[in-house]
């Protein structure tokens, strides 16, 4: 059994990506790629989510924007904000940290595909996601994103393997199954209302959960030698632990990632590398507006 270093896999993810703006950037005096940060309210843990991807932003060179906002703020001026920034050509990536105000999370989807999708940095825009679905996309979520990095990097064929995907969200569940179907895995995925989820798993070559509940699956889940990854960060009086019971079920498992320092450092550090790349990808568009202008003079 291996337990998956993901602050390692992340150290060398945000590596390579200080060491590209530095070559290709700071090197060159070139202005580097800038990350725009909203938070709305008084949330503690996304104020942690948000610090941490401004040290990250920090540590690899790439420029960095916190906005503060207050609870009450209204649909309407986040929406004229989100527009500024769009327009601005010193940003390259714009994230909104979720979870939204009550008041505002009814709008999120509204709130979300304001963001430009040149500039929307965690793939969350239909438009964006669109291009996911479709399998043309530059980008995707991060932490899916992270997830893929993580099975990848231990030389794991997902060719033709059963992968479980437990858990339906936009921002993790439905991407992670998608992005794994184009590795030619076959995927179920399961949810809250799933009958025989236990049998289910228990088929899984590589087992994802994303649910949101502690300590939900225990080793009788668990097909002998699965690659485990638990997405799940639940704050209990023990500290942070996942939706699997880690020394419950470590020992059935050919490879398992831990919580806390498994796939959380990776959606940080896949972060910087979807701001590159969004960052890059505006410039090519525009360097092609520009020739196709001096093409039609």
């Amino acid at each position: 059994m291996k337990i998956i270093d993901g602050k390692a896999l992340a150290q060398k993810i945000k590596n390579d990506v200080k060491k590209h703006i530095f070559e290709n950037y700071i090197a060159k005096v070139k202005k580097a790629p800038c990350l725009v940060c909203i938070i709305v309210g008084e949330d503690k843990a996304s104020k942690v989510y948000v610090n941490s991807k401004r040290r990250a932003c920090e540590e690899c060179g790439i420029g960095s924007q916190i906005y503060q906002l207050p609870e009450d703020t209204s649909k309407n001026y986040l929406i004229d904000f989100l527009q500024k920034l769009n327009n601005d050509d010193n940003v390259s990536g714009i994230l909104v940290q979720l979870p939204l105000p009550k008041e505002l999370d009814k709008y999120r989807n509204e709130i979300i595909n304001t963001i430009s999708p040149e500039k929307d940095v965690d793939c969350l825009t239909y438009q964006n996601l669109g291009k996911m679905y479709s399998g043309e996309h530059l980008i995707a979520p991060c932490t899916s994103t992270g997830i893929i990095k993580i099975i990848e990097n231990e030389n794991y064929n997902l060719d033709g393997k059963d992968v479980v995907v437990v858990g339906r969200s936009l921002l993790v569940g439905k991407s992670v199954a998608t992005l794994l179907q184009g590795k030619n895995a076959t995927v179920t995925a399961c949810h809250s209302h799933t009958q025989n989820l236990k049998d289910k798993c228990q088929k899984a070559d590589v087992l994802v959960v994303a649910v949101g509940k502690s300590k939900m699956i225990t080793k009788d889940y668990i097909k002998n030698g699965a690659f485990v990854v638990d997405v799940g960060i639940n704050r209990t009086e023990d500290g942070l632990v996942g939706d699997v019971d880690f020394d419950n079920v470590k020992d059935s498992c050919s490879y398992i990632t831990p919580v806390p320092g498994g796939v959380g450092p990776l959606t940080v550090a896949c972060l910087m590398e979807n701001t590159v790349l969004l960052h890059e990808n505006r410039l090519k568009l525009q360097k092609n507006c520009e020739t196709e202008m001096d093409i039609d003079n």
